[in-house]
């Protein structure tokens, strides 16, 4: 197209003088010649739309109807180019029809206008018009726009395939998941989704697997709780029924006997308090309910007195209670609360140590923290139990432990304690030589 408007453009500037001199004979000859080189047919138009010369002698005298034509007579332009249809093109001239493609190719059924002004000074004079057939031009557009289609309706295919299997590899996830949820909200906790992938949904998987392994430990450990819970209530209450039923069925029982039966009664209802007690403990820790009443006390004095307290059982045990206080470790804390944690490690140590034996208790300050250390010489904890030792109703001995009375919630209310106190609890043991039970705790001052 370029190309055809700087021919026509410049063969118009050489046609001009011819034109304007009325050399019809010279004007006729450069036409043809140019025709022939151009490879098209050429016309020069007068200022009213009349053909004057035509390269191929048929439509002189005949009137052009052509769009480009108009644009450069009513229009003023110097150059106007268009692409018609021969239906077009013939309609165009309805007047004078002419044979503008048929010399060139008779099954042509495209062709180009280009149109050029013939400028004599200022005023236009004439037109020069260029027809060409651009049959194999447009029909490579054409098989090119095909194949545009064809490619663009291939590609949107394989891009809807694409999309739907990026969208049943992603949705796949979210589906699992989901009815993962649906079996949790059932109260299936052992459901687990397969980690896939990478990115946000992996990190949905794992985080979603972290919970529910967290949820089905949360409710194993509650339903143990409360088959551990209603096991330690029923025993002493079994027991009692037993003594009870003896005592009324058996009128005529000795005054010695009943007596000792009513006592061992008293002692099963104190294990009943002493159970319902910690119970009570755990829940309000575990509520959040429990507060620090926080005084200046001394941890030394605290361990001592407790030591005093437990003189009567390690004396009965005949079991030697050494202490070795290094610093006061004077605290900012809640004494009662380090009572019990004192108290609870030092019985412990005396139940689980044999007749004879010996408990060290010592207190040393180490920066910030004060250290107490509770150990003995008795069984000791297995490997594989060290790392249960603080769960609620664990016992390594479970018969052992019934005899001397423990409810198995004592460690734990230990453990719920010292992290109260923003401390920390550890044991460590060898089986057949005792256990150490040390715990730290940050000294705050008042």
């Amino acid at each position: 197209m370029r190309q055809d408007r700087a021919n026509t453009n410049k063969l118009a500037e050489e046609l001009t003088p011819l034109y304007s001199a009325c050399d019809t004979v010279a004007l006729q000859q450069e036409l043809e010649a140019a025709s022939a080189d151009l490879g098209g047919r050429l016309l020069v138009l007068d200022a009213s739309g009349k053909v004057q010369s035509d390269s191929l002698r048929e439509s002189n005298g005949s009137r052009m109807l052509v769009t480009e034509v108009a644009s450069i007579l009513s229009l003023g332009e110097t150059t106007a180019y268009g692409v018609h249809t021969l239906k077009e093109a013939e309609q165009a001239q309805t007047f004078n029809p002419i044979r503008l493609l048929q010399p060139f190719d008779g099954g042509a059924e495209w062709v180009a206008y280009c149109a050029s002004a013939l400028v004599e000074g200022n005023r236009t004079i004439g037109v020069l018009l260029y027809s060409s057939p651009i049959q194999e031009m447009m029909q490579r557009v054409f098989n090119l726009q095909d194949r545009m289609v064809l490619y663009f309706l291939i590609a949107a295919c394989v891009a809807m395939i694409i999309a739907l299997v990026f969208s049943r590899i992603i949705s796949r996830p979210i589906i699992s998941l989901t009815r993962s949820i649906q079996r949790m909200g059932r109260g299936d906790f052992s459901v687990r989704v397969p980690v896939q992938g990478s990115g946000e949904l992996r990190r949905l998987s794992e985080t979603f697997n972290a919970m529910s392994e967290k949820l089905e430990m949360l409710d194993q450990s509650r339903n143990q709780f409360v088959s551990n819970a209603s096991h330690e209530l029923k025993t002493p209450l079994a027991t009692m029924k037993i003594l009870l039923e003896s005592i009324i069925y058996q009128p005529e029982m000795d005054q010695e006997m009943r007596t000792e039966f009513l006592t061992d009664i008293n002692k099963e209802i104190d294990r009943l308090n002493m159970v319902i007690s910690d119970l009570l403990t755990l829940v309000s820790m575990d509520s959040k309910t429990m507060r620090l009443n926080r005084t200046t006390f001394s941890l030394a004095q605290l361990v001592s007195d407790t030591a005093s307290r437990l003189r009567l059982m390690t004396d009965k045990r005949h079991q030697e209670l050494k202490l070795q206080l290094n610093d006061r470790c004077e605290m900012y804390a809640d004494s009662a609360k380090l009572t019990q944690v004192i108290y609870n490690l030092m019985e412990n140590a005396s139940k689980y140590t044999q007749e004879g034996g010996t408990i060290r208790v010592r207190l040393v300050r180490s920066g910030r923290d004060a250290i107490l250390t509770v150990s003995d010489n008795g069984p000791g904890i297995p490997k594989e139990d060290q790392a249960h030792i603080f769960d609620r109703f664990y016992r390594v001995d479970k018969a052992r432990s019934r005899d001397t009375g423990g409810t198995g919630l004592g460690l734990s209310i230990v453990h719920q304690m010292v992290l109260m106190h923003g401390g920390t609890v550890s044991v460590e043991s060898e089986e057949g030589n005792g256990a150490t039970f040390t715990v730290e705790l940050p000294i705050h001052q008042g």
